[in-house]
């Protein structure tokens, strides 16, 4: 009887393996063949589309203004009062010192009598053009009238000659003072005309001295305007260099402060990362969710705290959100493509040519071998395998690699 019992354990336990063999394969090939609902919520997805592709390497910086203004005296005057001190924030158009204007507006005053003087010499000089005028017509005129008598005297005499009632002699007399006549004429029109020009001249020498002296009342009147020193950005007060009473000479500095309408960025970046930064390599500055481009400037190759030094000048200087002091990331650029068909970076992703991606389609996510190029910082470049527009799971899918399809939950 125990002999059968052990022959009959002998049997069932193959029997129980292969079953529970059976079993594990068909619960291992639902999971891993059949398509078990999820929610496509659950995964991180991106869209295809062209656009750069790059490598970088990290770095960080302070946002600074990217220009200093000077405000230099305008005119020798004395300060009259300083309203501003270093360090306040200015906005554009506000009182920072003032000058006094008084010498100036003596200066003013002086510039308006002599205007004043000017104009009634011109008004003389007109006057006294339209008197000589008029004695340069009434000569011509009886020089003129002088020649007519002469002719209708030489007529009348060429009558009497023909009948003997003059002399030969009388005759040739009156042609002569006719010639003589007619040369005074002539010669007076000639001086007339040279007089006309000089007393046209006379007039524009006047009033070119009036416009000279007009255009230096309006030039002081201008500087009368800036002897009120006005902030001419928005900015800030880095340093006011005079004091009240103190007498400024023309084109004195009396204020330089920052100019808050562009930036740049002051940046540093380890040692280890040196051979990237090059004067004119790109860099993005991270700004919250945007990015700025931008360029290498000016490089500090003494080493600081074992880091480099140096300036970023971005294309989109005058970007709203940018403001002094604020620390921003950087990105210098160590490799790029423009316009390549990309897809976001994510977990997902490997070091290898070949991924396995799921391509999202209604309801379901089908996978589709993908050959990558260049695996930048943020973008991945596709060479093969996918199309603009096509939408893509990037979360990790490592327990989903071996699965053909991924069925998603119907909303």
């Amino acid at each position: 009887m125990k002999i059968k019992q052990k022959m009959i354990r002998k049997r069932i336990l193959p029997i129980t393996l292969i079953l529970i063999c059976l079993l594990a394969a068909v619960f291992f090939g639902t999971m891993y063949l059949k398509p078990s609902p999820i929610k496509q919520t659950d995964f991180l997805t991106s869209i295809v589309d062209y656009g750069p592709v790059f490598t970088s390497v990290p770095a960080s910086g302070i946002v600074n203004p990217e220009n200093e203004v000077l405000l230099l005296s305008p005119v020798s005057s004395l300060v009259s009062s300083i309203v501003q001190a270093p360090g306040r924030r200015v906005s554009k158009g506000s009182t920072i010192l003032t000058l006094d204007p008084k010498s100036l507006i003596q200066e003013i005053d002086n510039l308006k009598d002599q205007l004043v003087v000017m104009e009634n010499d011109l008004q003389k000089n007109r006057l006294n053009s339209r008197s000589i005028r008029v004695d340069l017509d009434y000569n011509v005129e009886v020089k003129s009238l002088r020649i007519t008598s002469l002719k209708t005297e030489l007529e009348d005499q060429e009558q009497l000659l023909k009948v003997g009632g003059i002399s030969p002699a009388l005759h040739e007399q009156t042609k002569e003072e006719l010639i003589l006549a007619e040369k005074d004429l002539k010669m007076t029109l000639e001086k007339n005309s040279i007089r006309l020009k000089q007393l046209e001249a006379d007039e524009k020498g006047l009033q070119l001295q009036m416009d000279m002296r007009q255009k230096e009342l309006e030039l002081r009147q201008d500087l009368l305007n800036k002897l009120t020193v006005r902030a001419t950005s928005d900015g800030i007060i880095l340093g006011i260099y005079t004091s009240v009473g103190e007498k400024v000479d023309k084109d004195k500095l009396l204020v330089k402060m920052s100019d808050l309408s562009t930036f740049k960025v002051k940046a540093t970046v380890d040692n280890s990362y040196i051979d990237y930064v090059r004067t004119g390599g790109e860099v993005y500055a991270v700004i919250e969710d945007t990015r700025l481009k931008g360029k290498i400037g000016s490089v500090t190759p003494v080493l600081k705290d074992k880091k480099i030094e140096f300036d970023v000048f971005l294309d989109y200087s005058h970007y709203q959100n940018l403001i002094p002091n604020m620390e921003v990331e950087l990105q210098i650029v160590t490799q790029q493509k423009d316009s390549v068909l990309r897809v976001e970076y994510g977990p997902v992703f490997n070091r290898n040519r070949l991924q396995d991606l799921f391509v999202i389609k209604t309801g379901r996510a089908v996978r589709k071998s993908v050959t990558t190029g260049l695996i930048g910082t943020d973008f991945v470049e596709i060479v093969d395998g996918l199309s603009p527009g096509d939408h893509i799971i990037i979360s990790d899918i490592s327990r989903s690699r071996r699965k053909k399809e991924i069925q998603f939950e119907e909303l």
